[in-house]
């Protein structure tokens, strides 16, 4: 039988890593692996469908369940989670000192739908009382000008979002003073260059990070892995065998996180970190699979209901392929 081929638009994780050097290989299936910047593979899948499976925003795949051809279906793989409390930057000439100052505020997004924005904005209303529809928004490039939304939002009235100029960037206008904050996955560079004029709003984001994990046991998924539907369609075993793919890739990466004779990472403390990682979020702390991650997922579910990004509040089982949900017993 002859293999399928599929080309997978992935961002150069270690965690992939085997599937793209090919030292793990899909049952059944030729990966060409495109090691692709996320910008770059999600404007590209979301825009034209370039390929058969990619890594996507999860906000994205989401937001594209509500559309007729439903054109993805993901499999329950994670290739990035991040705490975003350190996403959340500020203007010093704004006054902004506190969460709560934000309310009422202009605040930057490069994009309103980013997986990482429906974080922030959910973490801001239910921890600090900003609701997500207490501030202003505009969006636009954070450092090159005319970045539009990858697919057209039809949002609730309550939410005010507007465009900065044709030739404005985030980054600019934050250190000008012309935005009040950035809610932004990216750091604007005028946080380095400018530093006189911007901060973080939690200078000490690790131990606000640390203290929302041990309080809600949330460690927020940014992305999933999606098929294109017609290819998923045609070989429905392919969800299964890139699942099982992307956690043998992955258990490959814990293996290589653990060796100490000689670190394969360039953290000269590399066995410290990962004894902290397990200490605070157990062995398995970048958990795949439905299971583990329900209780993350339904909230971001809610979330992103929430602020008008999807027009009903899925259940978690309804974003994935059946058969990357269940596997064989003996």
């Amino acid at each position: 039988m002859a293999m399928l081929r599929l080309a997978l638009a992935c961002w150069d994780y270690d965690r992939t890593r085997a599937l793209a050097d090919g030292s793990v290989r899909p049952d059944g299936i030729e990966l060409v692996y495109l090691p692709l910047p996320v910008e770059e593979t999600f404007f590209r899948m979301m825009r034209h469908r370039e390929f058969d499976c990619a890594e996507m925003s999860l906000s994205s795949y989401v937001a594209s369940l509500d559309r007729a051809d439903r054109p993805f279906v993901a499999i329950p793989v994670f290739p990035s989670r991040s705490f975003r409390h350190s996403s959340i930057f500020v203007s010093k000439a704004s006054g902004i000192a506190r969460p709560a100052d934000l309310a009422g505020k202009r605040v930057g997004n490069p994009e309103f739908q980013l997986t990482a924005n429906v974080w922030i904005r959910g973490i801001l209303a239910d921890e600090h009382g900003v609701p997500a529809d207490g501030v202003e928004y505009v969006t636009g490039g954070e450092e090159e000008p005319g970045r539009i939304e990858k697919q057209k939002l039809d949002l609730p009235a309550r939410f005010r979002v507007g465009r900065i100029g044709p030739t404005e960037t985030l980054s600019q206008l934050i250190a000008k003073g012309g935005i009040d904050a950035i809610y932004a996955p990216r750091a604007p560079s005028t946080l380095r260059t400018r530093p006189d004029a911007v901060a973080r709003l939690f200078a000490d984001y690790v131990a606000v990070e640390r203290d929302y994990y041990r309080r809600t046991r949330i460690f927020p998924i940014m992305h999933a892995v999606v098929i294109r539907r017609e290819v998923y369609e045609a070989n429905r075993w392919c969800a299964q065998a890139l699942y099982k793919a992307f956690v043998a890739a992955q258990q490959k990466t814990y293996r290589d996180l653990d060796e100490t004779a000689a670190l394969k990472t360039m953290l000269p403390w590399l066995p410290a970190h990962v004894a902290d990682a397990k200490r605070e979020l157990g062995e398995d702390w970048w958990a795949y699979g439905l299971a583990p991650n329900r209780h993350v997922l339904e909230t971001f579910l809610r979330y992103h209901h929430d602020q008008g990004l999807s027009k009903r509040q899925y259940a978690p089982e309804d974003l994935f392929a059946p058969e990357a949900l269940e596997s064989y017993r003996i």
